[in-house]
């Protein structure tokens, strides 16, 4: 009973600590040739940095990005990108820049949905005497880190999901507009031709010349 106690003890205070991070899922719109920049904090060098992107609508779904690290040097950059998954460490202790840029575009507004993360994963010896329950809490440890990871693939298919429905129906309500002004513009069509025809006609069927009075 003792043991199983300790093990769950170890269980809590595994979870709670295993994995510490902070991250921010945002939605932001960019304008025509407008640059917007994130910031992120790394307290500590050797700490894990995830930058995910996806462009949800506009134009062809592209946009420039830049990551750099707080001596202004460029880790990551891309053009016309239509989403990325990166993972990198921070080597240097302080504050990085995510920055989009809409430059490629004079009219269409993109719409950027984006999650930065900050991650450390401290490990922290198990509060039991050395011998007592080790080979337990080390194989409850890798399971812990293997749900951690398929948690993470599901995540990301979720966001993939995510960004497909978002595209497909931008990509809906766009041909929805182009075929209503198609259809605007068919109806003018057919009467500009039925008034020329109206036209036309009297014109065939009406007398027309000059009246001399003698």
């Amino acid at each position: 009973m003792a043991v199983a106690f300790s093990l769950f003890l170890s269980l809590v205070c595994f979870l709670q600590l295993a994995v510490r991070s902070h991250a921010a899922a945002l939605t932001t719109t960019i304008g025509p040739n407008e640059r917007v920049c994130f910031y992120a904090d790394a307290d500590k060098a050797g700490e894990k940095i995830g930058f995910y992107f996806a462009v949800q609508s506009g134009g062809s779904f592209d946009i420039d990005f830049e990551v750099k690290d707080p001596n202004e040097k460029v880790l990551l950059d891309g053009k016309r990108e239509r989403q990325g998954d990166y993972v990198f460490t921070a080597n240097t202790v302080g504050e990085y820049s995510f920055c989009f840029e809409n430059d490629m575009s004079t009219l269409t507004e993109k719409l950027v949905d984006f999650d930065i993360m900050v991650e450390s994963e401290p490990r922290r010896e198990p509060p039991v005497k050395p011998g007592q329950i080790a080979d337990q809490t080390s194989a409850l440890e890798e399971s812990i880190f293997r749900l951690n990871g398929m948690l993470i693939n599901i995540k990301r298919t979720q966001k993939y999901f995510h960004t497909r429905e978002n595209r497909g129906f931008d990509i809906v309500k766009s041909t929805k507009n182009r075929m209503f002004w198609y259809t605007v513009f068919e109806s003018l069509a057919v009467i500009g031709m039925a008034v020329v025809q109206v036209y036309v006609l009297q014109t065939f069927f009406t007398k027309t010349g000059r009246r001399y009075k003698v």
